[in-house]
């Protein structure tokens, strides 16, 4: 499928993508076949940044005469606040020493001794409260306290991220994601501790919804552009296949009356026939009707309509369909190798590697000259990060079908992929010349154009990138995600925001279910501070998501630009814009 929708391993480095929706004023950059952030160093310890637990009260602890309970807060001078800090002092004492109950006392003391114009002193003793009570896991009361020390001082980092952590234990994911937005801001994206913090919460928020959501929404059929491109990936699919002549209708048969064998009528051979007219919101009732009548093509059936059930997002209704092709053991192999990739496709998208990889291996076991299974397999190895793995299926792919231009375009992409990480310029640039030789071999195949051009953008080539693109187009002018890459290359190559928006609303005009175009058209508006039309965008991409991983992931996004909308209103805390 050429300029495909980017994707992610299961064990990439770098920002999770859900920080493009939180880390605004950051160049973007698709690369290595997924959006990252352009520069994706990783968080290092810097002096004065700790990346470490803020788990200590603030301020120094002096010694503590005698060892009561009470704290003697006088004996640091007459003056209130001077009572207070003496009493705050003894607490830190305490807390050092893990005698939380004490520690306690003397916080609640200095909090009553403190006078009420010494806000941040206030503050400070309400928050060393806080770290007590959380040593106790005394959650509610941490709550309470940092709530306490926030509102005198609204952007008091250590307050905010201490009632997150309680929050996050009392299960209020909202409330938490919003404090834990504040602190990255605050903290300008620079503590992996608080980022890794908002990551966890988005992810459970977005799995939540999506568990919910996914499995009472209206099934979807896919914009016939991307079914044809989702059928092109097979060479031995045989219900892909086009209708043979002797499987034609009496109807079907040409004027001339050209000799051709007439067939019985049935429901696979009409859902065939919708498949070419591209009719295809009637292909599952016509696969029904043959599968309940018990029709000498019930396998072709059952796998053409499970095959539709996933387009539309139906896992539930396909999973019977495949399990039952598969263990027809007198079908035609090629029909049950195909169920298990496609089940094996299905695993994956459910977060199951291990099924799927035990899918695509029985594949390879029962019909080993299949080269779709070697094909799906390398890319569920390129998912996996086992790169060396895609590149050998991608190889024998190729030596049993040498003309297949996708394998080809893939493999290079999987070598790309391998120098790019494994940071050899040598292998970079060798890579590179597979990708011109690649184009040069098969100048028909769009999605070489498209993969060379992501490796031409990860090596900042992108003038090459863009003409790169530019071919895609004119060889799938209907091809929506190509425009969705060639937008994003304009943000990153000239910044030009509105030449960027233009392509991406071009592809939503081609196809206006195209998920991936209004996924990154919310985070480019999130990125201008547009956060009510980001939120939009997200939604609208929600309504189309293929799978209940991509829900969830979308649903993240989402929230992470509600959470900014919060923040903005309760603390006037807003990033950098583009």
């Amino acid at each position: 499928m050429a300029a495909s929708k980017p994707v992610e391993s299961q064990s990439g480095s770098g920002f999770p993508r859900w920080q493009l929706a939180l880390l605004v004023g950051t160049p973007i950059v698709l690369g290595v076949g997924a959006v990252y952030l352009w520069k994706r160093n990783k968080t290092k310890d810097t002096p004065g940044k700790s990346n470490g637990e803020r788990t200590t009260p603030e301020g120094s602890a002096n010694p503590v005469q005698g060892q009561g309970a009470r704290c003697d807060g006088c004996c640091y001078g007459d003056h209130p606040l001077d009572r207070a800090q003496g009493a705050k002092n003894k607490g830190n004492k305490y807390f050092k020493a893990g005698k939380y109950e004490q520690a306690i006392q003397c916080y609640t003391e200095a909090i009553g001794l403190c006078p009420r114009d010494n806000q941040t002193d206030l503050s400070t003793f309400y928050q060393n409260r806080a770290a007590a009570y959380e040593q106790q896991m005394k959650w509610t009361e941490v709550v309470q306290d940092c709530t306490q020390a926030v509102v005198i001082n609204p952007r008091y980092i250590k307050a905010l991220f201490r009632r997150a952590k309680a929050l996050e234990r009392l299960d209020n994911k909202k409330e938490c994601l919003e404090d834990v937005t504040a602190v990255c801001i605050l903290e300008a994206f620079q503590n992996q501790q608080s980022m890794l913090l908002a990551d966890k919460v988005l992810k459970l928020l977005g799995k939540e919804k999506a568990k919910d959501q996914y499995k009472n929404r209206d099934p979807l059929m896919p914009s016939p552009q991307f079914i044809k491109s989702y059928f092109s990936s097979f060479t031995d699919d045989i219900i892909s296949q086009p209708l043979q002549k002797g499987e034609k209708k009496d109807e079907d048969k040409d004027n001339e009356g050209e000799a051709a064998e007439v067939t019985e009528s049935s429901g696979y051979l009409k859902a065939k026939q919708y498949m070419e007219e591209e009719n295809y919101d009637k292909i599952i009732s016509e696969c029904t009707k043959e599968v309940e009548s018990g029709g000498k093509y019930t396998a072709e059936a059952l796998l053409l309509r499970a095959t539709f059930y996933l387009l539309i997002g139906n896992a539930t209704g396909a999973q019977p369909d495949l399990d039952r092709v598969i263990n027809m053991e007198d079908a035609n192999v090629k029909l049950r190798a195909n169920a298990l990739i496609k089940r094996g496709s299905m695993y994956m998208q459910q977060q199951q590697p291990m099924m799927s990889t035990q899918d695509f291996n029985m594949a390879a076991e029962i019909d080993t000259r299949n080269a779709d299974v070697y094909h799906h397999r390398g890319q569920l190895k390129i998912l996996l990060d086992q790169v060396e793995e895609a590149v050998r299926d991608f190889d024998e792919c190729i030596l049993l079908r040498p003309d297949s231009a996708l394998a080809q375009a893939q493999k290079g992409f999987a070598l790309y992929r391998q120098a790019y990480t494994g940071n050899s310029q040598s292998q970079v640039q060798t890579a590179m010349d597979g990708f011109e030789d690649i184009i040069r071999r098969f100048p028909k195949c769009a999605e070489g154009y498209a993969l060379y051009a992501q490796a031409l953008t990860d090596q900042q080539q992108f003038g090459k990138a863009d003409h790169m693109y530019n071919k895609c187009i004119y060889l799938e002018p209907d091809n929506a995600t190509t425009y969705v890459h060639k937008g994003l290359l304009q943000l990153q190559w000239k910044q030009d925001l509105d030449r960027g928006l233009d392509f991406i609303s071009r592809a939503i005009e081609i196809d206006n279910k195209c998920d991936f175009a209004y996924e990154t058209m919310g985070t480019i508006e999130v990125q201008r501070g547009n956060l009510e039309k980001a939120i939009d965008m997200f939604n609208k991409a929600i309504n189309l998501a293929k799978s209940e991983m991509e829900m969830a992931h979308l649903y993240s996004l989402c929230d992470a630009a509600y959470a900014q909308t919060e923040v903005a209103r309760k603390y006037g805390l807003k990033p950098p814009t583009l």
